[in-house]
């Protein structure tokens, strides 16, 4: 990516998340408050990755730094595997046959019992327009804009 690429990515993030933060003031519920708090954060993170991307490329252009551009390109492909989970993020190791809920402690998922053994892991459930509210809208936006996958799943 270039610097006006960098550039007009850092603004319409920053846009979005002043949207989101106006939309916010409008919630009614914790669930809805929740939601736009962590979509806050993942707009929040993402515009870090963009900065860090932009100082990498100013190091490059000034010829500072000899590892800046190797550097660069690995944010550049992390930056394109960006998505933003608004809820749960589940974590499966079919090896071990664990599993583990936004990071947390890994969970076995075999039990054994006298009709066998069986495997059982958490799926992952989508909202639904209603639990997503105004934010709906501002989602699509940016996962079409952006190209910024927005994940809203709950694990059961």
């Amino acid at each position: 990516m270039t610097t006006d690429q960098n550039l007009m990515l850092y603004t319409k993030l920053a846009g979005f998340r002043l949207v989101v933060l106006a939309h916010r003031f409008g919630c009614d519920s914790d669930f809805s408050r929740e939601l736009h708090d962590r979509l806050l954060e993942g707009l929040d993170a993402a515009i870090a990755r963009i900065q860090g991307m932009m100082a990498l490329e100013r190091s490059v252009l000034a010829g500072e730094d000899e590892i800046a551009e190797y550097q660069l390109q690995g944010e550049t492909e992390i930056f394109g595997r960006f998505t933003i989970n608004l809820l749960d993020d589940l974590e499966i190791d079919d090896d071990t046959h664990e599993y583990r809920i936004n990071g947390g402690n890994w969970i076995n998922a075999l039990t054994a019992d006298d009709g066998g053994v069986e495997i059982e892991f958490p799926t992952l459930v989508g909202l639904n327009g209603e639990e997503f509210g105004s934010l709906a809208s501002i989602i699509m936006d940016i996962t079409q804009e952006m190209d910024i996958p927005v994940r809203a799943v709950r694990a059961i």
